[in-house]
């Protein structure tokens, strides 16, 4: 990574803290923009970028700094019950990030950043509601109205907004041409 990769690592690890940090609790999973944070970065950065942001951010959280919802932190963070979205996000980021690369440039840009946001969403709602049930002792159908059901229509406008953010900001940074 050279210098301005590693300056785009910083900024959008602190914009998905203060992503977190808007939050509005309604149950066990706390509704903050931390979504539409993530679903600028597939676009935003390359593969290597969108994965070490996710990757610092959480591993600032696991050692203790506020950066997670509600100014939490903590390994306690990680193996509560709403742990699983927040490793959830690595491993959608890993293979939304992958799966955007492979698909076809003819499709537009927009579509692209789409069709990988919704893949990091999913994976992190499988993982978030697979630990919600353990640590909850929830089957899954409890586990998914908490901590999915209410959240998928917010959840997909702020991916068609942080999509159309992260192709303003790949086209901004020179990442890719104005008519990408």
């Amino acid at each position: 990574m050279n210098t301005r990769q590693i300056a785009y690592v910083g900024v959008s690890v602190a914009l998905l803290a203060v992503s977190a940090w808007i939050t509005l609790p309604i149950g066990p999973v706390p509704f903050t923009l931390q979504t539409l944070a993530l679903a600028m970065l597939p676009v935003a950065l390359d593969r290597t970028g969108a994965c070490a942001s996710v990757a610092v951010y959480l591993l600032l959280g696991t050692i203790g700094l506020p950066v997670f919802s509600g100014f939490s932190g903590g390994i306690g963070s990680i193996f509560g019950p709403t742990g699983g979205f927040l490793w959830g996000f690595l491993i959608g980021m890993l293979v939304a990030t992958t799966v955007k690369g492979l698909l076809p440039e003819r499709l537009p840009l927009f579509t692209r950043a789409l069709i990988a946001d919704i893949i990091l969403l999913l994976i992190s709602y499988c993982c978030g509601t697979f630990q919600l049930m353990v640590v909850g002792s929830m089957d899954v159908v409890a586990a998914l109205l908490i901590a999915v059901v209410p959240f998928v229509v917010p959840d997909i406008v702020k991916l068609a907004v942080g999509a159309q953010v992260g192709c303003a900001v790949a086209r901004a940074t020179g990442r890719l041409s104005p008519h990408a």
